[in-house]
């Protein structure tokens, strides 16, 4: 009885003095430095070379772009930057997103002689150009709007401007662009471009507004 207690022992000695405590855990890496920014922000002009505005914040700082290519950068530690870039570096740095953008949307005048639904000799060349630029886009959105002059009538002029645009829509129609993407209306000679007195003949208002996009 003694030998097996001694032995015991020396079995649970030699048990604990075997195990060795888990080894603690390496220290965690210290966090990434957030990478420096680069951005870049430039105002781009419309179809007629004009340009809104533009305000870029960084913290407290902000920078308001109001002129066609001013820029802003935001560099390193969040320094804000005020700059131009030229048109030319624009086209190659945003290469990618300028291809990608839809067509801009664009405006055509078309003008009528007095009293009619008849193109002017110059307004039939200018349909020429209305239809090359529909047929380049892939989905055209068309609005086509009619107005006359302040000779005659509300009614009467209601009316005419309504043939005014019915006729650009089905000659675009007769050229091959789909009626379903054609919306018209007539403004009768309620939005006149040219102010006038009533009964005043004015050939710029005598006209058809066409927008797509």
């Amino acid at each position: 009885m003694r030998r097996l207690a001694c032995l015991l022992a020396l079995v649970v000695w030699a048990i604990g003095g075997c195990a060795k405590p888990a080894p603690p855990p390496p220290p965690a890496p210290p966090p990434a430095a957030a990478p420096a920014r680069d951005d870049l922000y430039v105002l781009l002009p419309d179809a007629q070379g004009k340009a809104g505005a533009l305000s870029v914040t960084q913290g407290a700082q902000e920078q308001v772009l109001d002129a066609p290519y001013s820029a802003a950068k935001i560099q390193g530690e969040g320094q804000l930057q005020t700059t131009t870039v030229p048109e030319e570096v624009v086209k190659q740095v945003f290469a990618g997103a300028l291809a990608a953008q839809p067509a801009r949307p664009i405006s055509f005048l078309l003008y009528f002689v007095e009293a009619k639904d008849e193109l002017t000799p110059e307004s039939q060349q200018t349909i020429q150009q209305v239809f090359a630029e529909i047929a380049r886009r892939p989905a055209p959105e068309i609005v086509v709007i009619g107005h006359t002059d302040r000779v005659g009538s509300t009614a009467s002029n209601d009316a005419l401007s309504l043939r005014r645009a019915q006729k650009v829509r089905d000659d675009l129609v007769a050229r091959g662009i789909p009626a379903e993407r054609i919306e018209i209306a007539g403004r009768g000679d309620r939005e006149p471009l040219v102010p006038t007195p009533p009964q005043v003949a004015e050939p710029r208002n005598r006209r058809v507004e066409i927008s797509i996009r």
